[in-house]
Order: C-alpha cells, then sequence, then structure tokens
C-alpha cells in the first residue's frame, strides 16, 4: 500500500460499529471513508453525525469501490463468514466482530481466502486488548505470576430481548470472549497458542420455543480444552438464557507465585492473589488484594489514547465542531484493536489473532457445543 496516502476504512454495520467511526478518524495515517447500513434513513443519520460522505446500503457496492483498502465488518453474527470471504476476494483487508463465523465449513472458507488474497485478516477479540488482559499478560510475561497452572474464562449475559437470529443460539457458539483469553496468554509473538481437543457438558434448559430455532437446550455449556504443546489446560462457562447473572466477561490466570481473577460484579476491582512460603510467610487475609488496573494508553498513538477510556467528546474539525459519545467499552479495547488491525495492515506487525488463530478461538467453541450434544465425547479441534 502506498505510504504517501492513508489507508481508507469502511465499516459494515453501524449499531456497535459506529463507536469505532471516530477512533479512525482520529487515527493517525487513516482516513474514515465509508459506511455501510442497509437502511437508508439509518446510515443518514450516521453519516451525517460524524461527518462520513461515502454511504452505501448495499454491501457488494462497496466492495466494488477501488478506494476502500480495508472493510471492519459489524454486521449479525450470521453475515460474519460470507461478508469476510467475499471482501478477501475483492482485495480488502477484513477485521470482523466475533465470532469469525458459525461453523467450521465458514471457517476453513475465511481462511483459504485470506490466503488465497495475501491480504490480513484479524478477528476483532475485544478481551485480548482489555486492560484487564494487558494487565495479566504483562504479568505474566514478565515472571511475576510464575508458572501458569490454570486458566478460566466466562461469558454470561441475558439475551432476552435481543433481535433476530439471538433467540436460542447455542452458548459455546458465541465463545470467544472466554476462550481467547485462555489461548492468547500462552501465545508468544510468532507461536500463537491453539486449543487441540475439547469435552462440554451442557447443563439446565431453556424455554421450549428458544430449543426450536437451533435444537439447543442447555441455559449453561461448560468445556474443558486442552492447548497444543503445553501442559496447561482452561475452563471456559458460557451462558445466554435464562440464567440469573450480571452480564460477565471475565477470566482468571493461576500461576505458581501469584493468580489474577477478574472483579465478580461491575464496579469491583480484580484481585490477585499471592502465594506465601515459608521464606516468605503471609498472612491468610493478606493473601489476595485488589489491584487498580491501568488503561495501557501509552501503548497506543496520542491522538486516539483518548477512547481508552469512557465519555462525550466535542471536538473541533475545521469549522465544524463534533460532539458523539464513545463507549470506552469492553475494558477501553476499541483503540488497541484499531492499532493493532492498522497496524497489521501496514506491516508493521503481525495480525493477532490472524485468520488461522481466529479460526481456532472460534472453533472451540463450535467443538464445544457438538460436545455438549453428545454428551460430553471429546473432540479433536480441526486444525486448518
Amino acid at each position: 500500500m502506498a505510504s504517501e496516502r492513508p489507508i481508507r476504512v469502511a465499516i459494515i454495520g453501524l449499531g456497535f460499529g459506529a463507536e469505532f467511526i471516530p477512533i479512525y478518524q482520529h487515527y493517525p495515517g487513516a482516513e474514515m471513508y465509508a459506511i455501510c447500513r442497509r437502511d437508508q434513513k439509518g446510515l443518514d443519520e450516521v453519516g451525517d453525525r460524524y461527518g462520513v460522505a461515502q454511504r452505501y446500503t448495499e454491501y457488494r457496492d462497496l466492495l466494488a469501490d477501488p478506494n476502500v483498502d480495508v472493510v471492519h465488518i459489524n454486521s449479525p453474527i450470521p453475515d460474519h463468514g460470507w461478508m469476510s470471504v467475499e471482501a478477501l476476494k475483492a482485495g480488502k483487508h477484513v477485521a470482523c466482530t466475533v465470532p469469525m463465523g458459525t461453523s467450521i465449513d465458514e471457517c476453513r472458507a475465511i481462511v483459504e481466502a485470506q490466503r488465497a488474497a495475501n491480504k490480513i485478516y484479524m478477528m476483532m477479540e475485544t478481551v485480548v486488548y482489555s486492560r484487564e488482559y494487558l494487565f495479566v499478560k504483562a504479568m505474566c510475561d514478565s515472571g511475576e505470576l510464575g508458572r501458569l497452572q490454570f486458566l478460566r474464562g466466562s461469558h454470561q449475559q441475558d439475551m432476552d430481548g435481543w433481535p433476530d437470529y439471538w433467540p436460542g443460539l447455542p452458548p459455546m457458539w458465541y465463545a470467544t470472549h472466554c476462550v481467547s483469553p485462555c489461548l492468547a496468554i500462552l501465545s508468544q509473538p510468532g507461536a500463537p497458542a491453539h486449543a487441540d481437543e475439547v469435552v462440554c457438558f451442557g447443563s439446565g434448559r431453556i424455554r421450549e420455543d428458544l430449543i426450536a430455532r437451533y435444537g439447543s437446550p442447555f441455559a449453561i455449556e461448560t468445556a474443558t480444552f486442552t492447548v497444543k504443546d503445553s501442559d496447561v489446560c482452561a475452563e471456559v462457562t458460557r451462558s445466554l438464557f435464562d440464567t440469573a447473572r450480571q452480564y460477565r466477561e471475565s477470566f482468571d490466570a493461576y500461576g505458581s507465585k501469584k493468580s489474577f481473577e477478574w472483579q465478580q460484579v461491575d464496579g469491583e476491582e480484580p484481585v490477585v492473589h499471592t502465594k506465601s512460603t515459608l521464606e516468605k510467610p503471609i498472612e491468610e487475609s493478606a493473601i489476595p488484594k485488589r489491584v487498580h488496573v491501568p488503561d495501557f494508553a501509552h501503548l497506543l498513538p496520542e491522538p486516539i489514547r483518548r477512547f481508552t477510556t469512557a465519555g462525550v467528546y466535542s471536538l473541533d474539525e475545521g469549522e465544524q465542531h463534533l460532539s458523539f459519545t464513545q463507549g470506552g467499552g469492553h475494558g477501553g479495547s476499541h483503540p488497541h484493536l484499531v492499532h493493532a488491525f492498522l497496524s497489521a495492515v501496514r506491516g508493521e506487525r503481525p495480525a493477532f489473532p490472524n485468520a488461522e488463530t481466529s479460526a481456532n478461538w472460534t472453533m472451540v467453541g463450535l467443538c464445544a457445543h457438538e460436545s455438549a450434544l453428545k454428551k460430553g465425547q471429546k473432540l479433536t479441534v480441526p486444525t486448518l
């Protein structure tokens, strides 16, 4: 890509996707070029609010635009697979919200399209760019945790009232938020950790009208998976319907020296446990301590550091005064995701997760659900 012109970004899907518009608009060397939404009225509302002139109601028309360098897909889950494949075949770099797809065949098609196109594909997994994950990863890489012994992820959310494809969705089909940190923390540059075998059990039962859509009866699915070339395994829990629980994406890491446990409820701080030893004994009550987790904004280009926190921002754009709300949600991960993706497009670092790793993180959940339907049969996660 020519260095004298900016990377031209198109965003598809303007619900959650709209939060990324101001980040791209203030990212050095990027141009927030186009937006796409099926509904013309909603498209124009977002375009007018953020000052984006190039607008499409048809995705394939957007892909035919030679000025588009990258597409950031935030469409409904059933569209992730085919939209990613078509964008790669059109010669675009692709960022796509989670999960990669809803079947192993979709994951395989995206990996094959990425290899053929030789373009960047990155699943925009928020948890592995959240402040909590970055904090634990730093502890792990510095040796502060000691030897990693066990990992646990949990993603519980009440999806009642959500539209269209959500009712009855198998919990593990959308498991990347709890699977990904367990694998990412074991990864090293150039050596991503991949799951190889998974066992899953379903528990409880959702309402009959929800079961009918996907044939999935379970209120909660809990899986244990092993990691290739590692003695560490992980456990993940996922729920979507008929389970009383405040929204929570969480990740725990247990080490020989210290362990990290995500906050139990919103508004708390996470806990670090320090091992008591004969040489340095610690009273039981002093083993756990709540810790403050920073936002890691220093890792980002200065113009987008503000977006690691929630707030209403007012910015002067020439003669236009623009006010907007940016969520800073998902642990402040959004600007980190944009920076990681565009850095990969520039060739400054590999995409993380790349296509193969995105597929593995997604297929853990797909295979886990299949295992639950087979009453806990051990399944091998395919290698693509």
